[in-house]
């Protein structure tokens, strides 16, 4: 009998989606958000020229404001939330999309809407891609740990560009020099090589 093939995470245009997770202006204090926000908005760009589509939510947007205008996230509806994952507020635009296979998930924070969102979609059946140059914490200790909790549970940690090359697939691809433009520059640095260097347990 042959192996059970394991999931080899990969990413497709017709079966994904986008989501951007609470990047409002009361968590502008967050480690890294200025960063965070530039690579959500690069995933957010592509995603406009690969035909993806996307979903933002707010966390109480009535205490903490709305999405920040740097995400470039005009044209798209906020859904507004309470709850520490996108998923409740979310499962009609889900429950439409029966070909939807994989989330590319960005936002704040780590170990909080992002993990819960993470679990949530994992539960549904759904393949995960937490967008780790996109994730952030106000404590880079729950950041890091957050992202190993999602690992072992199943999700995929994926940088932006790695994602973003995934979706376009062949430099052949008619948008491509247009996504050229937009990963020409590398993503900002978002503290990532302090959490993973040396010998971090949590990812071995």
């Amino acid at each position: 009998m042959a192996a059970v093939k394991p999931s080899l995470g990969r990413v497709l245009p017709g079966s994904s989606i986008l989501f951007l997770c609470d990047m409002q202006e009361k968590f502008r204090h967050i480690a890294y958000f200025p960063e965070i926000v530039s690579v959500a908005a690069r995933m957010l760009k592509v995603a406009r020229l690969l035909g993806v589509p996307a979903v933002l939510t707010e966390q109480y947007p009535a205490g903490l404001g709305p999405t920040v205008p740097e995400l470039g996230a005009e044209g798209l509806r906020p859904v507004a939330k309470t709850c520490f994952s996108m998923v409740p507020v979310v499962l009609q635009e889900l429950d439409t999309r029966p070909q939807l296979r994989s989330v590319l998930l960005c936002g704040i924070e780590t170990q909080a809407c992002i993990l819960n969102t993470t679990l949530d979609l994992l539960d549904r059946g759904l393949q995960v891609h937490v967008v780790v140059d996109a994730c952030s914490s106000r404590s880079q200790v729950d950041r890091l740990v957050a992202l190993a909790r999602m690992r072992q549970s199943g999700a995929f940690l994926s940088t932006s560009e790695g994602l973003i090359l995934q979706l376009v697939g062949d430099a052949a691809h008619p948008q491509f020099k247009e996504i050229q433009k937009v990963i020409k520059e590398p993503a900002p640095d978002s503290g990532l090589l302090s959490l993973f260097q040396g010998q971090n347990p949590l990812f071995r």
